[in-house]
Parts: C-alpha cells; structure tokens; sequence
C-alpha cells in the first residue's frame, strides 16, 4: 500500500510541474495549454524505460502529422528509426507540432512565423526546450534527437539555441532556409546538412530567383491539384529543385547514419 502510495504521490508531483510549466508559458492560452499538457503527459509516458527521444519538427507551418508529410522528409524519419534498430538502440517517436492545422490558425501564426523566419524568435523553441529540460531532468539517461527539414530544422536549431550546452541533446538538421544561417549554432551534436549531395539547395544558398520561381508557381500547382481532384497542402506545392533531401540520396543517407553511429554506435555498458 505505501509503495502505491509514494507512486501516486510522484505521478501527482509530476503532473504538478507539468501544470506549472504549461502555466508559465502559455497561461493566456487555453487551448494551446491544454494541448501541450497532453504532449507532454505522453510523451514523457512513451519516453519512460527508452534510452532515445527521437523528436520530428515537421517543415513548412509545423502540423503535418508523418503520414501526410512529403515522402522525403517522412523517409528520413523512417531511416533515422531504422538505423536506431539496427543500432539495437531503444526508442520513442514523437512530433512536435508548432501550430495549429487550420486556416485560420494560420492566419492567426502569420506574424509569429513572419518573425521566426525573419528574426528566428520563437515562443514554441522556448516551450519545447523547456519540455526537454522537464523531460530529462526526470529520465536522466534519456537521449533526445530532434530531426527537422527546411523550417523544422530551423526550429530545431533555434530549441538547439535555447538549450545552449546541454549533452543529451541532438540534432538533425536538413536544409535550413537562409535567413537562419547568420544564428545557426553548430555544435559536435549538430548535424546539419545544407545539400542533398545531388544539387544546390537554393533555399540554403539565397537563390532568391528559384526561390521566387518556387512560391510564384506553387498557386497553380495547388489549383491544378484540386482540379485533378487530389488536393495538396499548398506548402507541398512549392517546388524548389534541390531542397528534397530524401534518404535514397546517398550523400544524405551516409552522413546521417555515421552521425548517428558515431555518437551512439558505441558499448551500451
């Protein structure tokens, strides 16, 4: 009975600071406080008795679920997971989602993401680094990887950023747009990778003009998509050649994987 007893005590303490925590930074916002609270709850539940976080920051607003990401960025996932198997490493997966996935929660983003792009402030960096130190000030052995494309990798590097030297965090960061280059922080557990090893990423190398070209054309793709009766989010309608870093590129595969072997290929002892 006394062993339940301190057991429900714990998880009450927990619940406790994860209460706080959600107060602290998102009290004047019922809904996204409520949500975080969850993920947080779970995640730590999915985390418990795992030696790896694997953390995916999805790219363009941050609210594609993995199945519904291009298949690129979802192949990535899928080869850090299985690299982490062949590894014989335990983990969890989770996403982290940095808006909300309507049209209206757009629209209500749109300064918010205008200034992370611009100046890279970011509330939702702040609130996730802060998660993670929640979540391995009580896992101790715990590992986080955080994986993100194009603006989830600039998310990722901004949490990186907030963190500032904390060794159970890493990061996989693939095609980061250019105006983060000037604040990106790269440590020995960071990877970034600026270019499938096929072509330029114009979006990493300010190739304003493929840029320009990539959102200019991106309406009439979106139109034609729904014309030809399979409508696509309209973020996966820009297409700027060169930023797809899909795990069959071998540049991208072996750089991945030797990172991840040499940070976590070692003993287990």
């Amino acid at each position: 009975m006394k062993g339940q007893l301190d057991m429900a005590s714990d998880e009450a303490a927990l619940q406790g600071e994860i209460d706080h925590l959600a107060l602290e930074y998102l009290a004047s916002d019922d809904r996204r406080r409520t949500q975080f609270v969850s993920w947080l709850q779970n995640t730590l539940s999915q985390a418990r008795g795992k030696e790896f976080l694997l953390i995916h920051n999805p790219g363009g607003w941050g609210n594609a679920v993995l199945k519904d990401c291009l298949d690129w960025e979802r192949s990535i996932v899928t080869g850090v997971t299985s690299t982490m198997d062949e590894l014989k490493r335990t983990w969890a997966l989770v996403q982290y989602f940095r808006s909300g996935n309507s049209f209206w929660r757009h629209m209500r983003d749109v300064r918010k993401e205008t200034l992370f792009f611009f100046k890279g402030e970011s509330l939702q960096a702040r609130i996730l680094a802060a998660a993670l130190g929640f979540l391995t000030g009580h896992l101790r052995d715990l590992k986080v990887i955080l994986i993100g494309a194009s603006q989830g990798a600039a998310f990722s590097n901004a949490v990186m950023r907030e963190l500032d030297d904390f060794p159970q965090v890493y990061s996989i960061e693939l095609g980061i747009f250019f105006p983060h280059m000037k604040r990106r922080v790269i440590t020995e557990r960071t990877l970034a990778i600026d270019s499938n090893g096929l072509m330029s990423d114009p979006m990493c190398n300010r190739d304003l003009w493929k840029g320009f070209k990539a959102y200019v054309t991106a309406p009439y793709r979106w139109a034609e998509s729904r014309l030809r009766g399979r409508p696509e989010k309209f973020t996966y309608c820009i297409n700027a050649p060169g930023h797809d870093y899909s795990w069959e590129y071998p540049e991208v595969r072996q750089r991945i994987v030797d990172f991840l072997e040499a940070n976590f290929g070692g003993s287990r002892g």
